[in-house]
């Protein structure tokens, strides 16, 4: 190729490639003011408003409450030194509860057991050694015990009060006849006029051996009227239950009398009413494993209330022919009771330990309420205020 044409065919070439290359844009004056606004604010150092503090509260200190030391038991001078008064409710809490429950016995609702022996119609006295009472003195008994504001209660309300405070009157009598009567007529020639009159029941400590099907029927009808209320009073009856009586004879004894019971009477007694006074530690154990709900002495300690019984630690002179009751370890399977003779000059002292006994209960519900209120209240819940 020649010079002048390859001169010719460089400069054709490079005005080709001039060619190809994009046309200048002329900016826009008012996109440069913009951007060049948005560069000088996005460079500005534009602080953060930092949100106020939240103040976190202080939790406010739980103030531990001290429960105030429980009183003691109430005691009375009016019984003797030996008699002490005994409880039998371990849990604190329950027993609180049952006491303060206003739907229960009010404090100082007392039980005052009278035990009925033989009653003689044409007596003119009385006679302590054979355990005989004249039908002139039972009257005078009977009414003296109205007139001072005495109920009777049977022995399914004795229960439910020993055990929960259940409500009954604040003065209560429970009148147990003992042993068997030849026909229904000691009933209805001695108390069924107290039934008439006062709603009045009684309970007869019936024995169970005797298998006169004539005899139980015809007592059967004093229970199907209702104011008749059978319980135990042994099976064989006249061999008292001693310390070397045998487990074979105790279970025998008291368990022979809940069969005839339920043949004749259809019910099962809650009560044992010990023959002759006799119980032992071992004859408690096998009445209460066998259904008994509580048991009767012929031991003259006193009244009884919820959660408080007197009884003996050991054979004393003021009391020498009451075997002691604490060895046997279950207060209510060993209540007290008054021979009907002598129970007339004790119903205006059964009535000041109720007076006294509800005295000191009030003198102490403050204290008792505020320790159940911290201590019991939340697994028992509150004791309700109104009945």
């Amino acid at each position: 190729m020649t010079k002048p044409r390859f001169i010719l065919t460089l400069s054709l070439f490079a005005l080709l490639l001039a060619g190809c290359q994009p046309a200048a844009v002329t900016a826009d004056p008012a996109v440069v003011q913009t951007a060049a606004f948005e560069t000088a604010l996005a460079q500005i150092s534009i602080p953060t408003e930092t949100p106020a503090p939240t103040e976190t509260p202080i939790p406010t200190a739980t103030i531990q409450r001290t429960p105030p030391a429980l009183p003691g038991t109430y005691q009375t001078s009016i019984l003797k030194s030996h008699d002490i008064p005994r409880t039998y409710v371990a849990d604190a809490c329950q027993y609180l509860k049952n006491k303060w429950d206003p739907n229960n016995s009010i404090p100082g609702t007392v039980v005052m057991t009278i035990m009925i022996h033989r009653i003689d119609k044409d007596a003119t006295t009385s006679d302590f050694g054979s355990l005989t009472i004249a039908s002139k003195d039972l009257k005078r008994l009977m009414n003296d015990l109205h007139d001072a504001g005495f109920e009777a209660i049977n022995m399914q309300q004795m229960s439910d009060f020993m055990y929960t405070n259940a409500r009954i009157p604040q003065l209560s009598v429970l009148l147990i006849v003992d042993d068997r009567a030849g026909s229904s007529s000691k009933y209805n020639d001695h108390f069924r006029t107290y039934y008439e009159k006062w709603g009045w029941p009684v309970i007869n400590a019936y024995i169970g051996m005797d298998e006169r099907p004539d005899l139980w029927a015809e007592h059967a009808v004093l229970s199907a009227e209702g104011w008749v209320d059978f319980q135990a009073h042994g099976y064989i009856h006249n061999i008292p239950i001693s310390e070397g009586s045998t487990d074979e004879f105790i279970t025998s004894e008291m368990s022979g009398v809940i069969s005839t019971f339920q043949k004749y009477f259809n019910k099962t007694p809650i009560a044992y009413i010990w023959p002759g006074g006799g119980f032992t530690k071992r004859a408690v154990e096998i009445g209460t494993q066998l259904g008994y709900k509580l048991g009767f002495t012929v031991n003259p300690r006193g009244p009884v209330m919820y959660n408080w019984v007197p009884q003996a630690d050991t054979v004393n002179a003021d009391n020498p022919f009451a075997i002691p009751e604490t060895p046997a370890g279950n207060p209510l399977m060993t209540l007290p009771r008054y021979t009907d003779i002598n129970a007339r000059d004790n119903i205006d002292s059964v009535r000041v330990i109720g007076q006294e006994a509800a005295a000191f209960a009030e003198q102490n519900k403050a204290i008792e309420l505020e320790y159940y209120d911290i201590i019991c209240a939340p697994a028992y819940g509150p004791i309700p205020s109104n009945p």
